[in-house]
């Protein structure tokens, strides 16, 4: 490519970063914003990788991205409460006197995000990182499906309900809409405004309007937000079988033996 054969350089390192709920940045080394494919890539706070390394195709494409903390970009607050854990990462140089030229370097997604001294550091982990999972399940008395996907099967229809809240008071959230007592147990809870909005949080029970996280909102809420409650289950077969009448589909071994097998005898 020309701008690879140059004697002088006219390179830049871009990246597009795609967040699981839509929102897209670009971001770029250069001393000046870029505009790729449409969307802007800003010089700041800009991001940069420690290395970019190509492995061969059967080891997982592991790399380091690290970069500076912006309240107009990649906010502090936003990286604490999750917000960009899991994103899609696209790397690429592209011609930055505009002759349309681009190289693509790799893509990933990025894992566990850490800050220090106003920075923030990630892995970015490439496609082929997923070969280093177990190749089968391991067995469990519980039910390994989640509840609604396509090996649990069972409709959500009806499943799902929006309420408002009414008062916040540290896990517990009450609403202006009252449900069966531990309907919504082990379920999730998402927030369609306010500061928490995008995110959403595990319900640990549930008994009329009131509804008990496992952990506080991340930002403060308050009263009149939209939420969306979302059933749960407990992953026993006796919930599966006897709520849900969905025995059929339990993805778990209930009845086998596991290691504590000898101390289960009197004796023993």
């Amino acid at each position: 490519m020309g701008m690879l054969t140059h004697e002088v350089t006219t390179l830049a390192l871009c990246w597009r970063v795609e967040r699981r709920d839509g929102v897209a940045i670009g971001l770029t080394a250069h001393d000046g914003d870029l505009v790729v494919d449409g969307l802007v890539h800003r010089a700041a706070p800009g991001m940069m990788p420690s290395a970019v390394k190509r492995s061969l195709p059967l080891e997982a494409d592991t790399s380091d991205v690290a970069g500076a903390l912006s309240s107009a970009a990649i906010g502090q607050a936003d990286l604490l409460s999750g917000r960009w854990d899991g994103a899609r990462v696209v790397l690429f140089a592209v011609d930055w006197t505009g002759g349309g030229e681009r190289v693509e370097l790799g893509e990933g997604r990025l894992g566990a995000v850490s800050l220090k001294g106003g920075q923030f550091s990630a892995e970015l982990r490439g496609a082929s990182a997923a070969l280093a999972r177990p190749v089968v399940e391991e067995t469990s008395p519980e039910c390994r499906a989640e509840l609604g996907d396509r090996r649990c099967r069972v409709a959500m229809a009806g499943r799902r309900g929006f309420a408002r809240v009414v008062a916040v008071d540290g896990r517990t959230v009450t609403l202006d809409r009252a449900a069966a007592d531990g309907i919504y147990a082990d379920g999730r809870l998402r927030w369609f405004g306010g500061a928490n909005g995008g995110l959403e949080g595990w319900i640990a029970a549930s008994a009329g309007a009131a509804v008990t996280l496992r952990e506080e909102p991340v930002f403060v809420a308050g009263a009149g937000v939209l939420v969306e409650l979302i059933q749960g289950c407990d992953k026993s077969l006796a919930t599966c079988a006897g709520r849900f009448g969905n025995a059929v589909n339990f993805r778990g071994e209930p009845y086998l033996p596991g290691i504590d097998l000898l101390t289960r005898h009197p004796g023993a």
